[in-house]
């Protein structure tokens, strides 16, 4: 019974570390490799027609546990989902990297100039190696192991806190448009919101409702709630901003909004009944 999402097995191939726990004709450790393109899905098929299960960002570590067909099988390091992406994603040749997007979207530039044509764009999170300094024009660049630059100001280390509030963080994305599977400043789902809010806080959390509302919690009644409190229905899940104030991405403004709560559970009732938990995080 063990979840297809967090663990990698088939009849013919698995992980390492399920030998004696699942059946499978092979058993193999996986190899290291990092995404190589702004964001990728993550599917549970080698198959384009499959809708998402997630994404993953560039510079983001994963296991490969096979390639087959112009597809590669892996497992995220961040969060340890498992899923299917296309094998031309994957690099295994980037050093190792150094900070990390902290604005909601930024872009890389062929040179230190803002002038120039945008070679990409970026979501916060995503994972850069810098190899050098330049300044043009008062502007701070950060210049990139794989060439071109990006603003220094919107980056941070690697491992440095954004901010301590990961409601802060998920207010940045106000308005950024609703995306099924979506955990990029691009387009994010409900969940999304919340993980990529408290990652870029310094947690880490896992990635679908389910697996946030199972998260080790102080489970809270209804006039407990205070900001960064999360709630939960069956099938979404939103942060608080204050006592009186959801911040959800949701399909009904298919942005992330801020919606009076109690409204908001009077609206939700119809599809999904009323909330199944007020849960505050042991982080």
């Amino acid at each position: 019974m063990l979840d297809r999402r967090l663990h990698a097995f088939r009849s013919d191939l698995a992980e390492q570390d399920l030998e004696g726990h699942v059946d499978a004709l092979r058993f193999v450790a996986g190899d290291k490799a990092r995404i190589a393109t702004p964001v990728i899905a993550l599917r549970p098929l080698a198959d384009m027609e499959t809708g998402i299960d997630t994404e993953l960002l560039l510079g983001e570590e994963v296991t490969v546990f096979e390639r087959a067909d112009g597809w590669a099988w892996v497992k995220a390091s961040e969060d340890g989902y498992v899923g299917y992406l296309p094998e031309a994603a994957l690099t295994t040749d980037a050093d190792a990297p150094t900070h990390r997007i902290a604005v909601p979207r930024s872009f890389v530039y062929p040179r230190a100039e803002l002038r120039s044509p945008v070679v990409k764009a970026l979501s916060m999170g995503s994972r850069l190696t810098v190899t050098g300094e330049a300044e043009t024009r008062g502007t701070r660049y950060f210049l990139l192991a794989d060439g071109g630059a990006v603003i220094a100001a919107h980056c941070l280390p690697v491992d440095a806190v954004l901010d301590d509030d990961a409601v802060s963080i998920a207010l940045r994305f106000l308005e950024t448009p609703y995306l099924w599977g979506g955990r990029s400043g691009f387009g994010l789902d409900c969940s999304g919101l919340v993980q990529l809010s408290l990652m870029m806080a310094g947690h880490k959390v896992p990635r679908d409702t389910d697996m946030q509302a199972a998260f080790p919690a102080e489970d809270l009644q209804r006039g407990d709630l205070r900001r960064g409190d999360l709630v939960f229905w069956k099938g979404h899940v939103g942060i608080m901003e204050d006592e009186a104030t959801l911040l959800h991405a949701n399909g009904h403004t298919m942005t992330v909004a801020r919606e009076n709560f109690d409204k908001a559970v009077e609206r939700i009732g119809w599809l999904y009944q009323r909330p199944t938990a007020y849960r505050r995080l042991v982080l």
